[in-house]
């Protein structure tokens, strides 16, 4: 379940603030964009102008932003299941064919794991449970977390980037 909360305070936090919040960003082991070399060549980019993309690339392959909106409150949990498991395939091709994720930590979940380097970087590591004011540097592996390893987007459109999906008129004859 947390790998859900993390994927849509992700959403929410692009949505709401035009980018990653330093601790999503830090769960995903993503650069800050300090971090990154300028390059004179590459136009200005604007804040969240890759997340919209890639939302807008979610809504397009599987309709998720469409989804999302909907009041499902009406429906049975039979009719959201089976919806939901053509939106999870088609939004699990869409983030799988332009991100490559990885594990935080590379072990089994459910298993006793010692942090990497000993020292857990808490943008990296979350420690739950009754946690000591030193944090261990070990324990039970809950989720193996997850980073961004590469981000390769298309190229985004220079004009309405912040449109998510046109709008669809169509023409009767």
């Amino acid at each position: 379940m947390s790998r859900m909360v993390l994927a849509f305070r992700c959403l929410f936090d692009v949505l709401l603030h035009g980018r990653l919040s330093d601790q999503a960003a830090t769960a995903l082991r993503l650069g800050t964009a300090s971090a990154a070399p300028a390059s004179a060549a590459a136009p200005p980019v604007r804040p969240g102008e890759a997340a919209l993309q890639l939302l807008a690339i979610l809504q397009r392959d599987s309709r998720l932003v469409d989804f999302l909106m909907e009041d499902i409150s009406g429906y049975s949990d039979d009719q959201v299941g089976a919806a939901v498991r053509e939106l999870h395939d088609q939004c699990r091709q869409s983030l799988t064919r332009y991100v490559r994720l990885v594990p935080v930590i590379d072990a089994v979940e459910n298993a006793r794991t010692t942090v990497p380097g000993g020292t857990a970087d808490p943008s990296a590591v979350k420690f739950i449970g009754n946690v000591p004011a030193q944090p261990p540097s070990a324990g039970i592996l809950r989720h193996k977390g997850w980073r961004a390893a590469s981000i390769e987007l298309p190229p985004a459109p220079r004009d309405g980037a912040a449109v998510i999906a046109p709008a669809e008129i169509e023409v009767e004859e």
